[in-house]
């Protein structure tokens, strides 16, 4: 196996069932297309995903992270919470190994990059040195 597809992880997002959003994974789709790190990702059904990511760059402990925070639920029955921990245990380890920086704010990444590419009201129109006065 090349060192390049040991770094690419392959894994399945599942949702729960109990959600006002029953298709939770089409929009979780849509919010992690465009992150760092995510070498690809597809829609399984409406309760599922699957993703490939760059475990030097993303973790799936971050994705999952970023998805509640989001409000999104996520399946947890005791078979998906057992696999979450097996995975989040090789994928640090791996990555301590590797001798990657951990960062612990990854999810504040995301969510900085999904706000700033989103239009909406938030934003100051005022020029930079005009900010500072009323």
């Amino acid at each position: 196996m090349n060192d390049v597809e040991e770094l690419i992880k392959r894994r399945e997002i599942r949702f729960c069932h109990l959600h006002p959003d029953p298709d939770q994974a089409r929009s979780a789709l849509l919010l992690l297309s465009d992150a760092e790190g995510v070498v690809d990702i597809s829609f399984i059904d409406e309760l599922c995903l699957s993703i490939s990511y760059d475990v030097r760059l993303l973790t799936l402990q971050a994705i999952e992270d970023v998805l509640i925070r989001l409000g999104y639920h996520l399946d947890n029955r005791l078979i998906s919470r057992m696999k979450r921990a097996l995975y989040g245990y090789s994928e640090e380890t791996q990555r301590a190994n590797l001798g990657t920086i951990v960062e612990t704010d990854t999810t504040t990444k995301v969510f900085v990059k999904r706000y700033s590419v989103n239009y909406h009201g938030c934003r100051d129109k005022r020029p930079e040195h005009w900010r500072k006065y009323l």
